[in-house]
């Protein structure tokens, strides 16, 4: 099992497959690396050299007490990239993942990156506030602290219904993404998983999103209900200089079928492009 361990001591996980132009995966929350083992695959046997790592708190990665905020995520990013000596990297986050990607540009800069993917990412701000009336309100992500307190296993297999769209009329519900979603979620500290709740909804990207400069690719289903694609997708698609946005009627948060197959092709296209 490959770690490497962080300037504060943190040991983090990740996963390194085949060789070529590096692709770098950042996950969502609650989840972990395996959450992209689909995406990792594809571009390891398209050419290309696929990474994912287990955020702090989360997977296999270790569970510290301190450290469970945006800026650290995108510094242990930053680490593991200049750990491999990874150059002319893409980056690719998932919703959390998203932010971390945009943090780390926003602190580290792209002397090491050629290109960006955004899927279903929290940027620029999710919270509802004056300015973003358009975001989800406050009580929305207390209920959520108050369901990973409460009863955490209940609340992530509850989660998962919405989290690929499985709560819709005429889903083709999958037992199986579901109990993954479960086993991932739950591997998650509690500590750490409560912590990244605020960093999700709270944290500011836009002027981490204003600071990307190389080709940026912004994916997002019109009918997900985790990030709502109003107050997400549209608005960083305005705020990223060279973006290109591509909107999947009708798809959710979560990567599943024919959704995930769309962005399997969209993505390799942007690698290759």
């Amino acid at each position: 099992m490959a770690t490497f361990t962080t300037s504060d001591g943190t040991e983090l996980y990740y996963k390194d497959w085949s060789e070529g132009q590096p692709v770098v995966f950042s996950h969502g929350w609650p989840l972990n690396a395996d959450a992209w083992d689909g995406q990792a695959r594809l571009v390891a046997e398209h050419g290309f050299r696929a990474i994912a790592h287990d955020r702090r708190g989360h997977g296999r990665s270790g569970q510290p007490w301190q450290g469970n905020h945006m800026d650290r995520y995108a510094d242990d990013l930053a680490e593991l990239i200049e750990a491999l000596d990874l150059r002319d990297a893409v980056l690719v986050g998932h919703s959390t993942g998203g932010g971390e990607v945009a943090r780390y540009i926003g602190r580290h800069g792209t002397a090491r990156v050629a290109k960006v993917v955004l899927l279903g990412a929290v940027p620029p701000l999710m919270l509802r506030t004056e300015a973003n009336p358009e975001g989800t309100p406050k009580d929305a992500f207390d209920g959520i602290r108050a369901g990973v307190a409460a009863d955490r296993s209940q609340f992530y297999w509850e989660l998962s219904e919405s989290f690929y769209g499985f709560n819709r009329p005429g889903a083709a519900v999958s037992e199986g993404v579901r109990r993954a979603f479960w086993m991932w979620s739950m591997q998650a500290g509690l500590k750490g998983a409560y912590d990244c709740v605020a960093q999700f909804s709270e944290s500011d990207f836009t002027e981490d999103l204003g600071r990307i400069d190389v080709p940026t690719l912004v994916a997002h289903g019109d009918d997900d209900q985790i990030v709502p694609i109003a107050a997400s997708a549209h608005r960083t698609s305005q705020l990223v200089k060279d973006a290109t946005l591509k909107v999947y009627p009708g798809a959710p948060h979560g990567l599943v079928g024919d959704f995930e197959k769309a962005f399997n092709d969209d993505l390799l296209n942007f690698l290759r492009g």
